[in-house]
This record gives structure tokens, sequence and C-alpha cells, in this order.
């Protein structure tokens, strides 16, 4: 393990954004942390989670796929990928970076998305543990420790230090290039640290929230519960649990006429509207309840199913904190788990 003074903290992001494009979390105008790019006077957000999650980085909201051109009765098709830039994403916390898991196993998986792919190898997340968990934080259902965050490396930040410590090859790359900052250190203040986040994290209000329930029944069972009913009705399908999701990869793609050729890109999407995958025939979840019950079901059935187990949430707790009706999948997990 390394540390680097907090004093010194600006001149190390410096330090990075010479070498590397650097982004973090920066506190907006509106009071909200958001991803931004690393510049001169810019500071460390010390809010626990971005108003969206790190996602973005990797699987855009849009991504320019391709363009085409008829050149009389020729097409051109131009690839028009830019994203070649080594960059660093700092600040990640725990759960987004447990996201990064789960989108790897959708778009590495074949046939491999060479437009996700690309980004993740040229990007270096660098995490960092939460030391003030909030209300609505439920990762330890999934397994995640926000004390001990994944990533390429992660970090510490203590009152006079920085610590880092690499959890892949490409962690342990970038320290090395930075390593005449860093000093060789015990693990003692960190693991004090660690204490202190797990005792935080065993009081929060959702600390005993479980997915027995999703594990133990079968995916029928399920499915054709009375409770969807109940649950959906006051869905408004906006979306925004979605939009805010760091583990949704639904999308959709799109042609646009510049007027001068055609630009084919790809768009999120959300299994929350009514004309999300519609075909010829209409769309195969005509009411509001079927479709809310596939976003959840996906998340606490079919992925689990298809990936040894491993559930499509991480407990991140933006979807709680934006739903406007207060809807959110740990009442799902509750309803379902009072049996």
């Amino acid at each position: 393990m390394f540390r680097l003074p907090v004093s010194e903290l600006d001149s190390f992001f410096a330090k990075v954004a010479e070498k590397e494009t650097l982004y973090m979390p920066v506190d907006g105008k509106d009071g909200r942390a958001s991803y931004e790019k690393w510049e001169d006077g810019k500071k460390l957000s010390s809010q626990l989670n971005t108003v969206r999650s790190a996602k973005g980085f990797f699987f855009p909201q849009t991504t320019n796929l391709c363009d085409f051109k008829k050149h009389d009765m020729e097409f051109e098709v131009i690839d028009n990928r830019a994203e070649s830039e080594d960059f660093v994403v700092f600040g990640v916390r725990a759960c987004d970076a447990r996201s990064f898991t789960i989108l790897d196993k959708v778009f590495l998986a074949d046939p491999i998305d060479s437009y996700y792919a690309t980004r993740r190898e040229h990007g270096t997340v660098l995490t960092l543990a939460c030391t003030a968990p909030e209300e609505n934080c439920f990762c330890n259902a999934f397994g995640i420790d926000p004390a001990q965050p994944e990533g390429d490396a992660a970090c510490w930040i203590t009152d006079n230090y920085l610590y880092i410590s690499a959890n892949t090859n490409k962690g342990t790359a970038f320290i090395e290039s930075f390593k005449a900052l860093f000093e060789e250190c015990d693990t003692a203040e960190v693991d004090t640290q660690k204490a202190q986040i797990k005792a935080i994290a065993e009081k929060l209000p959702f600390a005993n929230v479980t997915t027995d329930y999703f594990r133990r029944n079968t995916l029928l069972e399920i499915f054709n519960s009375e409770k969807w009913e109940k649950l959906s009705e006051a869905c408004l399908a906006c979306g925004t649990c979605t939009f805010v999701c760091p583990t949704c990869q639904c999308y959709d793609i799109k042609d646009y006429d510049t007027g001068h050729g055609i630009k084919r890109y790809r768009t999120w999407d959300s299994c929350m509207y009514a004309d999300f995958t519609k075909m010829a025939h209409g769309n195969s979840r005509n009411t509001q309840m079927q479709r809310f019950r596939q976003r959840f079901m996906h998340k606490l059935v079919y992925f689990p199913d298809n990936n040894n187990g491993e559930f499509g949430c991480v407990g991140c707790g933006r979807c709680l904190s934006r739903c406007p009706i207060s809807m959110n999948i740990v009442k799902v997990i509750k309803a379902f788990g009072e049996e």
C-alpha cells in the first residue's frame, strides 16, 4: 500500500492530468455532484454518489456507431470511432465499480461490443471507499463492501493522507507511473477506517435487506405472483430509475439524416416505456404492470439465472432518491421477502 499527503492531492491530480485525461466527481452549481474533466481549481466532491453513475464512461448515453454516404448507386460505410485516448476516472464508489463487472458480462460476452471494449481498454478506474454510507445505500445486500471497493486501484482518504492499493495489473501500472509521488506504508490507518465504515453500514435502514426469496423460489412462482399488480399501480413509466441506474444496459439504435448522409447512433432506452422493443405486431408487454415486472425480474431473476447468481443491482440507492413516486427495488425485494 502507498500513501500521499492530502495537502498534495491537487498536485497529484495535476500530474495525472498531464499524462492522461482525468475525470472526477465535482460539485455543480445546483449542489449535486457529477463527473467532470479535471482542471486546475476543481475540487473533488465530498458527496457519496454522483447524480449519474460512472457507467457513461464506458457505455455513454449516446454513441455514434457509423455514418453512411451514398455515391450514385454505391454506399460508403464510415467508421467514425475516436475513443482512443487513455483516461482515468477517480472517485468511483464501490457500487459503481461493481456495475462495471455486470456490464462486462453483457458487452464483453460474444459477440463482443467493440465500442464498449475499446473504452474499457483505455480507461483506468480508481475507486474511493465510502467513509459515510448514506441511508439509501444497500450494497451489502449484493455482497459489495463499501470499505473495500473494486476497480483497478482502490483509494481511502483520511484527514492526513490519500492511500492507494492496486487491484489489477492496470492499477499496478498506474501506481508505478506515479511512484515518485507516493511513499510505501502499512495498512493500520486504512484498517481503522474500514472498521468505522463497517460499523456505519451495519446501522443503515436497509442493512438487513436480503435477496434470499429470489434465490429460493422459481422463476414462474415469482413471475406469476399477484404482488406485481399492487407494486406497479402507481408507476408513472417515466424511466428515471433506468437512466440513473449504473447497471441498466438497454439501448436503441437510430438513424438520423444530416442532409449530407445518414448518421447511425446508439442511445439509452428504457424497458419501462411502451414503445420499448416494439415490433410490427405491437409490443409484447402491453401493460405497465408487465413492463414494471420486466425491469425487476431482469435485475433479480433473469440476470442472476444466467450469470452464476450475480444480481443485476448494486444497491447504489439512486432509484430510491430519484423515483417521483418512491417505488424502487428495495420495496420490491421487501414485498416478496415478507413471504
